[in-house]
């Protein structure tokens, strides 16, 4: 079974999108690395009224994301420092409750 791993960042949600706009390989290239290392889902999302940025991501193993993660340090950190954020990021895992009213996502 797979795992949705999350991070929640200190930062302005739109300068991470101006910093993928202007980097649009530099983002490509970490998503693939990630790819390559079993990534199933990814998504940014940021906070609608304040300083705060989730990622959140499928994969299928922790040791999946953390093998990705401690590789992929050397461009991750830089951009993180580029766009401000303010925070170390704690990845927490989770896993799927079958609760029986899946929706959407491909459910």
């Amino acid at each position: 079974m797979s795992v949705i791993m999350t991070l929640r960042l200190e930062g302005d949600p739109s300068k991470l999108e101006e910093y993928a706009a202007a980097n649009k390989d530099k983002i490509a290239g970490i998503r693939d690395r990630a790819v390559e290392k079993g990534l199933i889902g990814h998504r940014f999302v940021g906070a609608i009224d304040g300083n705060a940025i989730m990622v959140a991501d499928e994969w299928p193993d922790q040791e999946s994301f953390q093998a990705f993660f401690s590789e992929a340090q050397e461009e991750i950190g830089p951009m993180l420092q580029e766009v401000g954020i303010s925070n170390e990021p704690q990845p927490e895992f989770w896993r799927t409750l079958e609760t029986h009213d899946k929706y959407g996502w491909q459910a």
